[in-house]
This record gives structure tokens, sequence and C-alpha cells, in this order.
């Protein structure tokens, strides 16, 4: 990390967790009491207590009154505000997130091109003139322009108007489109890509699923303007914006292998690099959220050879509390059999992985894929000596289509769902809607919430937990009927059902005496309704967050 990065940011923290305690017969340990919140433990039993004692990176112990509290402890009151335990997400793509180019700007949870607008002047005014803002993937224009409106990006004019002096580049999905304004225009036109000229078509770069387009040529050319230092900066970036929200831990599903060439679009990374940054700060012991990893594989070689070498080299469940190796996913090798049929490839990967006793995931999209995979997954179980895969918590994720035949198959090998609400949000529809919430939770098997942010789906939970809870999208259509959840039970997958899928129940998900202490305070009562209405899920965020009972967001002066 940049010096100046690095010094700035343990400043900020610092000034966050208050003045630590000056007596010099004090043990030096971090020892702090939040008290006087309302503090919903998500354990088996639902308990919600007026304090948390945190001794070291631990929670010691909670309950009411000060627990055993000294004059040596620092005392944070919660002013009776809400918290809950760290939001884990066990799906998603925060490293691509990490080396987006430019200043990355999460538009996400916008409603308006007003508050668009409103988000990159704010970046704007934060920012030297001439540094790129960016925002690349994880939201849709669906969420822009209310019904009848057309959906749209804000046009050239608007973003000259509210960041003149820096050039700005907003790119949808994968692969685009996307749009810019008069200086993004002029860096793109000189380096021979098209934008659109006038009217609403003013400031556009047309993109799709063809890939070179002008839209991934653009991504290219931001993209080799970047520096180690660059990256890291942007890791920071996307931690802050994690712990903003109150995410506290990822399970990182890995990129697309990358070319270093115009066709690579945002799930791209090229796999031998792209850990350098998240590496490097670790090294710093910069990290301010968990960053659990799966490594993507997308051979069409059967003999899988980087696959196996990756079995062969690399240990799984390595690492420590930050920073930890998980499986293989959520690409095995080749692609998924998203239309049916499960390639040799695909086969051969799948088996090696459970001969070398490695966690996997693999994502459904279609409801023909999830069969496929499940059956597969039966067989080579059933072909191992025992217990099979039975612990390894093989993961489908996403699964919109999935039934509760196959839900009950996948449980009785031992596997989970991994599923999503922010992406059937941003783009759903009647046709394109689930996950079966409600079936999945009612059948048992082990399930949790991912956001598979950033590309095409938002990395904020309060999005998905607001679709999980009402079945609305984007544009007020209710898609998801009969598959909705209470509030509780919905945070429930984001907290303490997703150590299973880290396979660290015993250390996250849950406030409880011996686990990390991950917490988060939250900006209103998620659990009031009245306080809180449906609409206002999505308004929620931190206004401070711990990981292992250090603040790495907000400000204890502030609540």
């Amino acid at each position: 990390m940049p010096h100046a990065i690095k010094l700035s940011f343990l400043a900020l923290a610092a000034a966050a967790a208050g003045t630590a305690n000056a007596q010099s017969d004090c043990p030096a340990v971090n020892d702090v009491l939040l008290t006087g919140g309302v503090i919903h433990t998500m354990d088996a039993g639902g308990a919600v207590v007026e304090s948390v004692h945190i001794v070291g990176d631990r929670i010691a112990a909670t309950g009411s009154g000060r627990l055993g509290a000294t004059d040596c402890t620092e005392v944070i009151d919660l002013n009776g505000r809400t918290a809950v335990p760290g939001i884990i997400d066990n799906h998603n793509h925060i490293v691509l997130l990490g080396l987006r180019p430019g200043h990355d700007t999460r538009i996400e949870s916008a409603a308006s091109i007003e508050d668009v607008l409103a988000l990159i002047g704010a970046r704007a005014a934060e920012l030297p003139a001439g540094e790129w803002i960016t925002s690349i993937g994880g939201f849709n224009r669906n969420q822009f322009v209310p019904p009848p409106g057309e959906p749209r990006f804000p046009t050239l004019a608007e973003l000259d108007a509210v960041a003149p002096d820096h050039p700005v580049y907003l790119q949808e999905s994968f692969a685009g489109p996307s749009a810019t304004n008069s200086l993004g225009k002029a860096f793109f036109e000189n380096r021979g890509i098209e934008v659109g000229a006038e009217g609403a078509d003013a400031g556009s770069i047309a993109g799709g699923f063809q890939t070179p387009n002008p839209t991934t040529r653009a991504l290219h050319e931001l993209r080799l303007l970047q520096t180690l230092d660059d990256q890291m900066r942007g890791t920071v970036d996307a931690m802050r914006y994690a712990a903003s929200l109150g995410v506290t831990t990822h399970l990182d599903q890995g990129g697309f292998p990358a070319a270093g060439t115009a066709a690579d679009g945002a799930a791209h990374f090229d796999r031998y690099r792209a850990y350098d940054a998240l590496l490097a700060l670790h090294a710093e012991d910069a990290l301010i959220n968990r960053i659990r990893l799966n490594f993507l594989h997308m051979e069409t070689d059967p003999e899988t050879p980087e696959l196996r070498a990756r079995l062969l080299n690399v240990f799984p469940d390595f690492g420590g509390p930050m920073l930890r190796v998980v499986g293989i996913g959520e690409f095995t090798a080749g692609a998924s059999p998203i239309i049916g049929e499960a390639s040799e490839e695909w086969l051969a990967g799948t088996r090696r992985v459970a001969e070398a006793g490695w966690r996997n995931e693999n994502h459904s999209l279609t409801p023909a894929d999830f069969p496929v995979i499940i059956d597969s997954w039966q067989s080579i179980h059933e072909s191992l000596p025992a217990p099979g895969i039975a612990n390894l918590r093989w993961v489908v994720a996403h699964a919109p289509f999935i039934t509760r035949e196959y839900a009950d198959r996948l449980a009785a090998i031992g596997g989970g769902v991994s599923v999503l609400g922010g992406w059937r949000y941003i783009s759903g529809s009647a046709e394109a809607n689930g996950p079966p919430f409600r079936m999945l939770v009612d059948s048992g098997v082990p399930v949790g919430m991912s956001s598979d942010g950033m590309q095409i789906s938002p990395m904020n939970p309060w999005i998905g937990l607001y679709y999980v809870v009402t079945g609305i999208n984007a544009r007020g259509e209710l898609i998801n009927e009969g598959q909705t959840l209470d509030r509780d039970e919905a945070l429930r997958l984001y907290t303490s059902a997703n150590g299973w899928f880290l396979n660290e129940e015993d250390d996250l998900g849950t406030i409880e005496p011996g686990k990390y202490a991950d917490l988060v305070v939250l900006s209103a009562d998620y659990f009031d309704e009245e306080a809180v209405p449906d609409e206002a899920i999505k308004q929620l965020q931190s206004v401070l967050t711990l990981v292992g009972g250090e603040v790495v967001y907000g400000d204890v002066g502030a609540l």
C-alpha cells in the first residue's frame, strides 16, 4: 500500500476507535465493552442482549451491564442502536472489485439518475482533477428510471455537470454497454473507440455478449493505466465500501482467466497476478475485511493440468483469520453444464477435486443445469470410499430454479445452496425470478445468502434482503411471490447460516462468547417494520463496523 494511504487509513481507524486508556498498569490487549444497545446475537435461541464484552479479537461475554469490564476497558455506548453480527457474503468477487481501474464509485444502491449524479459529484469533490471516476458492474439501468420511463444511463451532459474536471466511465455488467462524459469521450476517441456523439446517444459506448466490443476495448485502455499501487488503493476502497454496509467477511469466487486483451470483460483477471494487491495488503496487516478464496478453473483439457497443479501444491483451509483458502469454484473445469450436459473436462475435474478432499462450488443459472450438477456429484459421492464428499460442503450457487427434490438430494450428500437477491432485484422478471427462498429454508438443506457482486449484481446486502422479504424487483414488480422470508429468517442467511459455508461456524456468524468480535451497528432498526418499512431496508447501512474487535468503519463519537 502506498505509505500515505496506509497512514491515512490507520489514522482513521485510530480516530474511530476512540482514545485508548492511557493507564500504564492496563494490559496491552484490546478490551472493549459495547453497551446500551439492542444487540441481536442471531444465536440459535434468538437472544437479544444489551452488552457485548470483547477481549482481544474475540467475544468474551454477552448479556447486560458491564460484563466484567474494568477501568482498563474502553466503553462504547450504543445509545439504543441496533447491532447484528458482521454480515458474511458467501459468494462474491471482491478481488475483482479491488482491481477496477480508476476510482471505483459504487452506484449500485442508486434509485434514480439524481442518485447516480450525486454519488459521482461527491466522488469528484474528493479527488484531484483529472483522476478517473469509474463504476464498473453491479448495477443495472433498470434501477435509475421508474416505470414507465425508459431505463438509461446519465447523459454525457449530466456527467459533465457534476464532474467537469474528471473523466467518468460507467459500465453495466460484464461487457457493457457503457457511458462516459466529455473528458472520457476525448480519451477513448483518441484511441479509436467509438463514442455516441449526439442526443440520447451522446457519451454511450456499445457493448454486448460478443467480445471484443467498444466497451471491452474501453475497459482495456483503462486497465493499461493501472499500477500495483492503484490496485492496492482500489482493494482498500472495496473493503471500506463493504464495511460501510456491514459486510465483514467475503468468500471470493475468482475471475475468468484473462489474456490481457481488449476481449476481456469486467469478470476477467490475470490469474497469475490477480492476488498481488491482496497479498501485499495482507503482508502490511492492512486487511479490514476477512477474505476467503475459492480458485476458479475453466480449462477445456480433460487432463486439467492447472487444476491438478492447484490440488497438488496448495493446501485447502490454509491461511489465517483475515485471509484463507477455502476451495475450488465457482467453476471447476470448462464451463458449467448450463445446457443440461456435463463436459468431459468438467466431470474429470470435479472427480479430481473430490479425490483431493477439497470443497467445491458450482454455479447454477438455468432449469437444465442443477440436475446435471447434483446427479454428477451424487454419482461421484457414491463411487468414493465413505464418507465420499459428505464432509466437504459442496455448494450449488445461485440456483434460481432448483426444486425440492434436488435440494433434498443435495442435502443427502452433505451439500448446500448459496442464494442471492440483488441480481434478481436489479434485473429480474416474472420469468427470470427465484431463488425459491421459502422452499429451501423449509427443506432443511444448508442455505446461505450471497451477493454475487460486482459484475451483474450489487454487493449491498440490504438490497438483497429487501428482495428476499418482498419478492419485488427494481421496477416495482412482484416477481417472487410465495418464496419470501420474514426479516429474521432473511438476515440469518447472511449471518448465522453462512458460517457453515466457510467451515467456520464455530468462529463466525453469531454474537456469542468465543467467536470473532465481528459486529455491525445499524443506521436504523431493521427488525422494526414501522420504523423501517420494506422500502427503507434498501437504505440501511452501518454506522459502526468492528472486525476482530477493532473499529474498521464509522465514528464512535457519532453514536
